[in-house]
């Protein structure tokens, strides 16, 4: 089991050691990040994050409860307020942890946080179409396929395709009770 916590610059160091390469940093982080991560970029990305009251940007470090180990990363981030919608990104497992169920946690604490906490109406996220396992992932947590967004981004001299994904408010809360409180 893992719990979400907020990032903080103790965390940097895990995060830049997992980024991973240009094309792998990119994947993962969208274009705010550019190769090599730094404290630099890190510590901006935190500025003004994580205050119930006025931020827009939440961000997790995922901790396995029972090693108290950090193993993924995850942001849920423009929150619009009044049209209750927020965005969730920069999913990153640590890759001695993938596999183990830790995504789809991850994700579910995250969407729990969202409509519980922040009381959002709508999630959404993108995932490139080749993130297969990604896709499966948010697929299994009740995110639901918007659109596709043809040669989204760039990387070097190709381009990747973008799938849009959302959930509902009203759709996770009925797969809650369709689970009979087996999801939190």
């Amino acid at each position: 089991m893992i719990t979400l916590e907020y990032f903080e610059p103790a965390d940097f160091n895990s995060l830049m050691e997992w980024s991973g390469d240009e094309k792998f940093l990119l994947q993962w982080s969208g274009p705010q990040f550019k190769y090599p991560l730094t404290v630099e970029q890190l510590t901006d990305y935190l500025e003004g994050a994580n205050d119930k009251q006025t931020s827009s940007t939440f961000i997790y470090k995922a901790v396995e409860q029972h090693t108290n180990e950090l193993v993924g990363h995850i942001s849920l981030g423009k929150i619009d307020r009044s049209n209750r919608s927020g965005r969730i990104g920069k999913v990153l497992l640590n890759q001695a942890h993938r596999g183990k169920g830790y995504g789809k946690q991850i994700i579910e604490h995250a969407i729990r946080i969202g409509f519980n906490e922040l009381d959002l109406h709508r999630i959404s996220l993108g995932v490139f179409d080749f993130n297969t396992s990604a896709i499966q992932c948010y697929e299994s947590a009740g995110f639901v396929k918007e659109g596709l967004f043809r040669d989204a981004i760039r990387y070097k001299n190709e381009y990747w395709n973008l799938i849009e994904m959302s959930i509902l408010e009203e759709e996770w809360r009925k797969m809650i009770d369709d689970q009979k409180g087996t999801f939190f």
